[in-house]
C-alpha cells in the first residue's frame, strides 16, 4: 500500500501553483520527485533537457500499465483559484489537474492492481514532445498506456495529427519613399498565405476534414523601410499522411517562398473498450511517440475548450468521476492481460 497523502483538490492547488511552461518543468519535476517518494512509491528520474525530466513512479516492479500525462503548459502562468464547482489556473484542465487525479487514482488501487500499474510525467507536450520521444530508452514494456488529456472524461477513439511549417519570404530593402527599388516580401508572403489558406488537406472518415492555423507572421525591420524577410508559422490538424500535406503546401508557394518543416505527428486511431463514452478529437498528443509502451488509450476530465485559455478551469465533480473511471479501466484492461507478456 501506498500513503494517502494530500486530497485531490490540495494536490491540483499544490501542481498549478508551480510554474511549469515548455522548457521550465524543472520546479515541477522537483515536487514530483519528493511528493510521489514520501507516498511510498519508487521515483525513476530520467533526465531530458538541463533540469527538465520525465517522472517514472512504481512501486518497485516493471508495470504492466502506465497512467501518463505531461508536466508543462503553456504561458504564461495563472495562479490557482477555486470555488464551489471548479478550479480554475493554468494547467487545470491540461493537464495539472489530470496528474492530480491520475496520483489519486493510484492511491485508490487494490495491491494487486497496484503492483501492476505506474505514473509517467513528461515535459514538453505543448511544444516537440521531447519528453515522450526521450522515454522508450526508460525500457519498460507495459501492455497500455492510458494518456490524460481533457476530454470530457471520454475515451478518444482517434486524433488528428500535428504539423508545423515555417514559410519564409525574401525580396529586396529599398527606402519607403521609393517603393519601386525594392522588394516587398510581407507582400509576397501574404499572396503565399492567401493561396495556402485555400488547401484543402483532405477530410477522413473518423476524424473529419483537416484544418489550418496560420498561427505566427513576422516581417520587416521598421515601418519605412520596403522588408526583404517576412514568415509565417503554420499547422495543420491533420488526417492525412505528412507527405501529402508538405506536397500540397509547397505547391501553393510555387517557389515563391521556402518551406521548412518544423514537426510532424501522424493522426492516430485509438483502442478502446466496451462501456466507456467515446470521442474523436481535433488535438494532438504524446501518443504517437508512445508506441513501445503498449495499446494507448486517451481520457481525462476537462473540456480542451477550456485548454490554454484565460480563463482555464476544471469541473471538480469531473475530477472526481475520473478517479472511479481510471479505476474502473485499469482493472478491465489488466484482468486482459496475464501477467508476463502482451497478447
Amino acid at each position: 500500500m501506498i500513503k494517502a497523502g494530500i486530497d485531490l483538490m490540495a494536490l491540483s492547488q499544490r501542481l498549478i501553483s508551480i510554474p511549469s511552461p515548455s522548457g521550465q518543468e524543472g520546479g515541477l519535476a522537483d515536487f514530483l520527485k519528493d511528493y510521489l517518494f514520501g507516498i511510498g512509491l519508487k521515483v525513476v528520474e530520467q533526465p531530458v533537457d538541463g533540469q527538465r525530466r520525465n517522472i517514472l513512479a512504481t512501486v518497485g516492479r516493471a508495470p504492466r500499465l502506465l497512467l501518463c500525462t505531461h508536466q508543462d503548459t503553456v504561458p504564461p502562468m495563472i495562479p490557482f483559484s477555486e470555488d464551489k464547482d471548479f478550479i480554475y489556473g493554468r494547467g487545470a484542465c491540461d493537464a495539472k489537474g489530470i496528474m492530480a487525479v491520475m496520483i489519486q487514482t493510484l492511491q485508490a488501487l487494490s495491491p494487486e492492481s497496484l503492483a501492476d500499474c505506474g505514473l509517467l510525467f513528461l515535459v514538453g507536450e505543448e511544444t516537440d514532445s521531447l519528453g515522450a520521444r526521450r522515454a522508450p530508452a526508460l525500457g519498460l514494456q507495459p501492455d497500455f498506456i492510458i494518456v490524460g488529456e481533457p476530454t470530457d472524461n471520454k475515451l478518444g477513439r482517434g486524433h488528428k495529427g500535428f504539423f508545423v511549417a515555417r514559410i519564409q519570404a525574401r525580396g529586396r530593402k529599398a527606402h519607403s519613399g521609393y517603393p519601386h527599388l525594392g522588394e516587398s516580401a510581407v507582400l509576397k508572403l501574404m499572396k503565399v498565405l492567401d493561396r495556402v489558406q485555400n488547401i484543402d488537406f483532405g477530410r477522413h472518415p473518423m476524424l473529419g476534414s483537416a484544418t489550418l492555423n496560420i498561427g505566427r507572421v513576422e516581417g520587416g525591420v521598421a515601418v519605412n523601410v520596403v522588408p526583404d524577410r517576412a514568415w509565417a508559422e503554420i499547422s495543420v490538424r491533420s488526417v492525412g499522411p505528412r507527405p501529402e500535406i508538405l506536397a500540397k503546401i509547397k505547391t501553393a508557394v510555387a517557389g515563391e517562398a521556402e518551406v521548412e518543416v518544423v514537426g510532424a505527428s501522424e493522426p492516430q486511431e485509438l483502442y478502446t473498450l466496451p462501456g466507456f463514452k467515446t470521442v474523436v478529437l481535433s488535438f494532438s498528443t504524446d501518443i504517437p511517440y508512445l508506441k513501445s509502451f503498449g495499446r494507448p488509450l486517451l481520457l481525462g476530465p476537462g473540456s480542451v475548450q477550456e485548454a490554454h485559455t484565460d480563463t482555464e478551469k476544471m469541473p471538480k465533480s469531473q475530477m472526481r468521476e475520473a478517479v472511479d473511471l481510471y479505476k474502473n479501466l485499469i482493472e478491465r484492461l489488466l484482468a486482459m492481460t496475464p501477467p508476463g507478456g502482451r497478447k
